[in-house]
């Protein structure tokens, strides 16, 4: 029995020691460089927002946060490399809504959105608005509808890639409106533009902040916002919860992340340096300006977003048969 009592006693200082252990490296976190791995490339589509959030988190927490670029395989290689990154707080993920799709699209994924990552915030939203090109005849989504029905698979629509967020959400938007219209896929979001511009296509959704000049300047006309409240910067342009699809929602977000045993205390400082910059003056003024819309959600929230999406676009994909090489 003395034996078994001092075997208890020992197991239970070496666990109240771990305790100890771990809760003073998260007293002192961090003392050393933290990296923000970036999944899509210098200047990409959250570089600037990364790169503001680095300087930000490194005052406040007083030790580097430095952008690293792992970009390719369609973002999926520098979520990986978190994935399996220490879980120290010291290698975290600067990412987009892109990562709820990747499970629906590519077999044989090193990680799982939900199950291998340690959410720390939601930081921002960006407003996607639904565009046609000037001389489309129609000038509301109720009309495009229509005019899909009387004319399926005429109507070219543009996206940033097959398997894109893009592609993926406006099959959504089919699958809802029972209708059918020809994707033309690019590499990229920037010939798109292009071609809606020349006439080339007839409809593509933009971010608010790459459309806004050509919207002000007649050369694009809005048939909807994506998001499922209208923005700001157009206020009369309804959203397509609005017309007709009460649960449509398309964000495009950007957010932070570390790996999935990141301790709960270091997952929390961290998680509140993220909050306290998106709702920073600099960067709320910054995100507005855009039309885009800062948010700085909590690590329970931004688990919810992943898991609800990440089960979304699996239905879609599979309800439309998306495959990478289409």
């Amino acid at each position: 029995m003395r034996h078994m009592r001092l075997r208890m006693l020992s197991t239970v200082m070496m666990l109240f020691s771990g305790a100890v252990i771990a809760q003073g490296n998260a007293g002192v976190f961090p003392s050393r460089p933290v990296t923000l791995i970036s999944s899509t490339a210098a200047g990409g589509p959250i570089d600037n927002e990364a790169r503001l959030h680095s300087r930000m988190m490194s005052d406040s927490l007083g030790q580097p946060f430095i952008v690293d670029y792992k970009a390719g395989a369609g973002g999926t290689i520098g979520v990986a490399y978190v994935a399996k990154a220490a879980p120290d707080g010291y290698t975290l993920l600067a990412t987009n809504s892109s990562l709820t799709l990747f499970g629906a699209l590519y077999k044989d994924l090193p990680f799982d959105a939900v199950r291998d990552f340690a959410p720390l915030s939601l930081v921002s939203q960006r407003v996607t608005v639904l565009t046609a090109r000037a001389s489309f005849p129609v000038k509301t989504f109720a009309e495009f509808i229509a005019y899909l029905k009387s004319n399926p698979g005429s109507v070219n629509y543009g996206t940033s890639g097959a398997g894109s967020a893009t592609h993926v959400a406006s099959s959504w938007m089919n699958i809802a409106t029972s209708t059918t219209m020809t994707f033309v896929h690019y590499k990229g979001i920037a010939p798109v533009m292009l071609d809606m511009l020349a006439g080339r296509l007839d409809v593509s959704p933009f971010t608010l902040a790459l459309a806004l000049p050509n919207l002000r300047a007649g050369k694009l006309r809005p048939l909807a916002v994506m998001n499922n409240e209208r923005s700001k910067l157009l206020p009369g342009v309804p959203t397509i919860a609005e017309q007709g699809i009460p649960d449509y929602n398309w964000v495009n977000w950007m957010g932070f992340l570390a790996p999935g045993a990141t301790p709960a205390v270091i997952v929390n400082k961290l998680s509140e340096g993220f909050v306290k910059g998106a709702k920073s003056p600099e960067v709320v003024a910054m995100l507005e300006a855009d039309g885009n819309i800062p948010v700085g959600n909590s690590p329970a929230q931004f688990r919810q977003v992943i898991a609800l999406e990440s089960a979304r676009w699996r239905k879609v994909v599979q309800d439309v048969g998306i495959k990478l090489e289409e």
